[in-house]
Formats: structure tokens, sequence, C-alpha cells
């Protein structure tokens, strides 16, 4: 289907033109999405979308924090899940925002930047007619120099305030002088956009070519790691990233230092490693949470910390199994949960057979600092009164079905059916570094003690330079457009009459292009060197 447009039919008139309506929906939703406005739009959008990724937890950032999102609400958290809330800068909604506005920002800044490119090449416009006119003038004053030396001297003058000028002659021999400053608002307007544009290609091109994973190390040389997928907690890697391409190093952590103020209040936090790259030799490196360690070609950065209580389980046959396990924290003061599994005991060493009725979990709460009261939330974040309690469990731990499940909870599926009973009483039973609990069937577990760990994020993105240019460039850029005035005088010199030695008469006047409200002082400054070496 065309449109023709409705014109009067005469007989010089040239024929209806016929509008393509697709062509016209095309080219009216492109000037649409290229407009200033739709810019600022999509801008305030991506502003917005942004806003979940700040407040609930990110997988790519801290799994941890995720799980603990879904236990502490088990109704909204998949619900989130299902709109990408635990995974919003890769979410399609995101993406889509994203890059409408990098499509919009093309569209705007091209031409604009050409026309900014052909007014830097036009030289400024003649005087009009009537300069008094215009929103500031300077009436005509005399001066003893010559039309020429004066407008000269102007225009010298304007130059050496770095103003753009031209000086043209008059017929009737007289001088005109066009002076324009502030185009760096228009530079700064491009340069803020162009930098937007670099910052929203470093995102792009980070995702594509950069990579991330989370990892929880213990310390201790027995729990290092080397920089493997398999070895991550969890991992992603971009679209043009194999886990070939990952760095090769390895790491294991020493020492771990973590001081608070009286409230509880963390106040730094120290980690301290042993890192071997590629096939080098293992230096000690030390970072903290606002200092990651950098790699080649890797950023190693403190995201959390907690610890890991080390229990030793004796079944009933006498063999024993030392864990070193993670417990997660739950509140600032590193009240802590955590699971220990113990599947492969009680093996009948007659017929070397383990019987899965008799597996053994025992899930508890670890406080590092236990009050007097018996609560189970801890007083402090430090190690001053340590304190973990257990509730055991005995029977089928339903690890071999090969499904996958939290190594922070047993199964709770395995309790509902009863394949897993509780075996310690009613009350979790309390331990002590050191401390020994024996249960109903003679089998005992041993509390030896804490290791401390730490959540590393490892990430690697090759475009963090242009990010950081790209921001560089952006404040640079806001600042000369919010600095910046855009602005014209003309001075119109010509001979005055009734001198014998000659001279001239000057006057002036002045545009302001944009709202500048010190426009009004720098015109009279500029004008009152004329008028003060003019005859009264």
């Amino acid at each position: 289907m065309t449109v023709v447009e409705d014109r009067p039919a005469t007989a010089d008139a040239p024929p209806p033109r016929r509008i393509n309506p697709l062509w016209a929906l095309l080219r009216n939703s492109w000037r649409q999405l290229t407009s200033m406005r739709t810019a600022l739009i999509l801008l305030f959008l991506l502003a917005v979308a942004a806003i979940p990724g700040s407040y609930f937890p990110q997988t790519s950032v801290n799994r941890e924090r995720v799980t603990q999102y879904y236990t502490a609400h088990p109704q909204l958290a998949p619900w989130v899940d299902r709109l990408g809330g635990f995974d919003v800068f890769a979410s399609p909604w995101f993406a889509a925002i994203y890059l409408l506005l990098f499509t919009s920002l093309i569209g705007c800044v091209l031409p604009r930047l050409r026309d900014h490119v052909r007014a830097l090449r036009t030289v400024p416009p003649e005087a009009p007619k009537r300069l008094d006119r215009l929103p500031q003038h300077a009436p005509a004053a005399e001066r003893p120099a010559e039309p020429a030396a004066a407008a000269g001297d102007l225009a010298r003058t304007l130059r050496r305030k770095l103003w753009r000028t031209r000086m043209r002659e008059l017929p009737d021999g007289g001088f005109t002088v066009a002076a324009e400053k502030g185009y760096l608002k228009e530079t700064g307007n491009l340069l803020f956009h162009i930098a937007m544009l670099a910052v929203l290609i470093g995102v792009g091109f980070g995702h594509w070519y950069g990579w991330h994973g989370n990892r929880l190390l213990v310390a201790g040389e027995d729990q290092g790691f080397c920089n493997s997928i398999i070895q991550y907690d969890d991992s992603t890697l971009g679209p043009k990233v194999t886990a070939a391409d990952l760095p090769k190093f390895c790491m294991r952590m020493t020492g771990f230092e973590a001081t608070y103020q009286t409230t509880g209040q963390p106040k730094s936090f120290l980690a301290t490693v042993q890192v071997k790259e590629g096939d080098g030799q293992y230096r000690t490196e030390s970072f903290t949470v606002n200092d990651p360690l950098r790699l080649h070609h890797a950023n190693v950065h403190l995201i959390g910390q907690g610890y890991a209580p080390i229990l030793r389980y004796t079944d009933r046959y006498g063999v024993s199994q030392t864990k070193i396990i993670p417990f997660l924290p739950t509140d600032a003061m590193q009240t802590s949960t955590g699971v220990a599994q113990f599947p492969d005991v009680n093996v009948d060493p007659k017929t070397n057979r383990r019987d899965d009725k008799l597996q053994v979990g025992f899930e508890g709460v670890y406080l590092p600092t236990g009050g007097t009261d018996g609560s189970a939330v801890s007083k402090f974040p430090a190690e001053r009164n340590p304190v973990l309690y257990l509730a055991a469990y005995r029977g089928n731990l339903g690890l071999d079905v090969g499904k996958a499940g939290s190594v922070y909870a047993l199964n709770r599926g395995q309790i509902t059916n009863h394949e897993l009973t509780k075996v310690s009483g009613e009350r979790p039973h309390a331990l002590r570094p050191g401390e020994t609990w024996t249960l109903d069937d003679g089998t005992k577990l041993e509390f030896l003690g804490t290791r401390q760990f730490a959540t590393l994020s490892i990430r690697y993105d090759p475009t963090q330079s242009l990010l950081l240019v790209g921001a560089v460039l952006g404040l640079l850029g806001l600042m000369l457009s919010l600095f910046g005035h855009r602005r014209r005088v003309w001075f119109r010199v010509l001979p005055a009459n009734g001198q014998e030695a000659g001279g001239s008469v000057i006057e002036a006047g002045g545009l302001p292009r944009t709202d500048y409200p010190g426009f009004a002082a720098e015109f009279a400054a500029l004008t009152q060197p004329a008028a003060e070496e003019g005859t009264p």
C-alpha cells in the first residue's frame, strides 16, 4: 500500500509523490531513536535497570550470598531469579536497553560531530548592520588611531584571549572585527557522548573476552588451588574465551588477619598468599579488600572471609577421617552455618563393604564468640570464645543419587523420608576446640580447632584501561560542557569625520549563544579599553 500526498492539481505542478509507509515508519523511528531526548531516557532507564544489580546479590560476584538470599526469602527468591535479578547485567532486558542506548548514541553523535567540525572550520560571521539591537551594545566611541590600526589592535587583543577572530575591510574604508568563543561547550558535549560510547564498547568487549571465577580458599598449604575451571566454586567465561585461554597460576593462603572495632565493625582485612605464575617459583604476596592482587591477565579480589572448623570423626571400627569444613557467615558477627558429611565411614573391614544406613552427617552453627546465655548468635566476629553447636544425623545422606546438592546443608528430602534420622537428641551438642563428643553408638567426633578462609573473586577484563579512559574523558567532557559558553562579539571601526590627523569610531555588540550570566561583565571588559582610549 502506498500513500499519495494530497496536493492541488495544476497544469504546471509535478505529479504527486508517492510515500512508502514502511520507509516513512522506519525513518521516523530512526529519528526518534537518535534524538537527544530518547538517549537521555535510555540512559535513565539503564541507571534504573542497574538498581536491582546493587540491591540483590549477583551470582557472578558472590554465589554464596545468593544461596543465603534463597534461605532468607524462599518465596521471593525464585521469582527474582526468573526475572534475572541475580544476574542483572547479563539479563535480556538489560542487554536490550544497553544496545538501544548504544545505537541511539551513535546516531546522535555522528551528525553532531560532523556539524561541529563544520562549525570549527567556518569563520565568524559578518557583523550585523544594527549592533544596537544585540543584547550587549557599546555605543560608538572615537579613537585617535587609524581604522586599520585600531581594528588590528582589537583583533590581536581578542586572539590573545583565545577568541576566534576575523577582520574584514568595508567598502567605505572601515573595518569589522568578528570574534567567537565557546566551542569547547559543544566539544565537551561530544567528548562526553564519545566517552559513553567507549564505556559501552568496553563493557561489551569485556563481557566477550573477559572471565571471572569465585573460589573459597582455606588457609594452609594443603588447601591451595590452581587456575582451572574445575577448581572454582563457580565461574563464567566470556563467549570468546575457552578454558585453555585461562592464565596459568597456583595459589595457597598462608595467613589471614582481620581487625575489628569494639562494636564488631570490621577495620581491616589482610590476606597473605604464596603464588606461582607459569613455570616460575612461589612468591609471597599480600592484598586487601580495596587493593587486589594483580597477576598477569588476572586480578584477585578479596570479597569475604569466615571460619572453617576442623573435625575428626572416628567410626565404630576405629577408622578416623579429618575434614576442614567452611561454615558460611550469616551475619556481621560471623555467626556461621555449615554441615560436615562423612559418607565413607563404618566400612566393615571383614567384607570391605559400606552400609549406606550408617553414613553420618553433622549440621550446626559456629560462633567465634559465644555468649553465656547459650543462644546460637555470635557476640563478636573475632574468636574470643569459640563454640560449635552440632546436631548429628545417621542414615543415607543421599550423596550417591548423582544429583547436585548443597554442601552447606543436609538433604532435607532424606530427612523428610526418614532415611536420615537425628541421633543427638533435641538440643544441639556444644563443642569447644579440643573437646570430643561420643555418640550413642560409640563413634566420636573431635573439634580440633578452626582455620580461616577467604572468598576470592578472580577476574580478568581486557578493557579495564578503556573503561578508565572513558570515565576520565567523560568527566572532562562534562566539565567542559557545564563551564563552556558560546558567545560572539563584533566591533565596527569606521573613519572618524572632522579629524585632520585621522581617527576612528568604534562601535561594539555582543550576543551570547547560550545562557551565560557573566557575559555582560565579559563584554564590558572587552570594550572598556576602547572606551578609555576614545576621545570624549
